[in-house]
């Protein structure tokens, strides 16, 4: 009796189509991931290099945030630093004109909620043009 005894082959993967699936989703990732804006935030940074050309025969509306958070409407200072009594002092200096520029000047080391709210409240009565005051910086040597 004879048998017919085969030897055993190794089994083989073929490595050289995994490669290229492999090369393609690596390429398809690469360039998806580029094309993905959600999680970045978009900012643009005001300038406070530039003068404002802006010349108008009125004066603007001042509205001072101090580093306590308390608020001055054009220097005359608040009772308190209320939401209420903020927009009953600017309604008191500027009227019914809604049209006009108001200079928003806060202190560096006050609250960004101060600030904030100070831009709510001129925001909702109505205010437009809104410009937050900087301090020039002298130019580097």
């Amino acid at each position: 009796m004879k048998f017919n005894l085969r030897r055993a082959e190794d089994p083989e993967i073929n490595l050289i189509s995994l490669i290229d699936v492999l090369l393609v989703l690596v390429i398809f990732f690469m360039l998806s991931s580029t094309f993905i804006d959600e999680g970045r935030v978009h900012v643009q940074l005001p300038e406070a290099g530039a003068q404002s050309h802006d010349n108008q025969s009125a004066e603007p509306l001042v509205v001072t945030v101090t580093q306590q958070g308390a608020y001055r409407v054009n220097e005359r200072e608040l009772v308190n630093s209320s939401r209420e009594t903020l927009r009953a002092a600017v309604a008191a200096v500027a009227g019914t004109a809604r049209d006009g520029r108001v200079v928003l000047r806060a202190d560096g080391r006050a609250t960004h909620q101060s600030v904030v709210t100070a831009m709510d409240v001129l925001g909702k009565m109505g205010f437009a043009r809104l410009d937050i005051a900087t301090v020039q910086q002298p130019p580097a040597p």
